[in-house]
């Protein structure tokens, strides 16, 4: 009976994992040579990973990833990919994000910018920081109903903590002034302060043209160029002809 109360309490503290093991240890006689010492610092260790775990598994989640799947073991280095490999795992260490800079991505549409980005967002939740994906023309979208519902703040503070914000398809058309100064907000907010990585077609020479307006332009471009590590990633094929359908 006292057994039976320990685990119903167990439950009772949401310590499900501790309750598991602890039902294994009374079922399976090998525990029994162990000292108890020993068998509830292993009922302990199974409840933080289950713990950890699950907070790992909230916060890919929360990040809403283009790719959950993406990882950088399996980035495939192609050698007209051009990747160096020793800079992408450093990159994956995120000290970049402890030093609060930011990751350009570049590469035509379909050599894997997006993979990659989702790759090193992944690797950051792993040592859980907060990370968030989103289309930039998705993100203009929700600050402009935002404005008119007015929740403009709330919706652009979230995308101003996040440790990492990931903006895929950057600059792919060019912005109205009202877009170039949320995206100034965005920027200014987060300089200096969190990491952002931009995924984009186009040589940063090709921003100023995108953004339109000189002074906003030169503004958002200040804050970025001189404060990110770059990576180009070329390609005779194109990812998605790799992989996909042979006939």
């Amino acid at each position: 009976m006292t057994n039976e109360n320990t685990l119903s309490k167990l439950h009772e503290m949401r310590l499900s994992a501790m309750a598991e093991q602890f039902h294994e240890q009374l079922r399976n006689t090998d525990f029994n040579d162990m000292s108890f010492e020993d068998r509830l610092a292993l009922m302990v260790d199974v409840e933080w990973s289950r713990r950890k775990n699950n907070k790992l598994e909230r916060i890919i989640r929360g990040a809403n990833f283009r790719n959950q799947q993406a990882c950088i073991e399996d980035i495939e280095y192609h050698a007209d990919r051009q990747l160096d490999k020793t800079q992408i795992l450093r990159l994956a260490s995120c000290t970049y994000i402890q030093d609060k800079h930011n990751l350009i991505i570049k590469g035509a549409s379909g050599n894997g910018k997006s993979y990659l980005a989702c790759a090193f967002g992944i690797s950051a939740c792993r040592q859980l920081y907060t990370v968030k994906y989103v289309r930039l023309p998705d993100i203009l979208e929700e600050l402009a109903v935002a404005r008119g519902e007015g929740v403009y703040k709330k919706v652009m503070k979230s995308y101003t903590k996040v440790d990492l914000l990931i903006l895929d398809e950057w600059l792919l058309t060019s912005l109205r002034e009202n877009e170039a100064r949320d995206l100034l907000e965005i920027v200014e907010a987060r300089h200096q302060v969190a990491s952002t990585i931009f995924c984009s077609q186009f040589d940063t020479q090709g921003w100023y043209d995108k953004i339109g307006e000189s002074t906003l332009a030169d503004a958002i471009l200040d804050r970025i160029i001189h404060d990110s590590y770059s990576i180009f990633i070329d390609g005779k094929m194109s990812m998605r002809e790799r992989h996909g359908i042979k006939e």
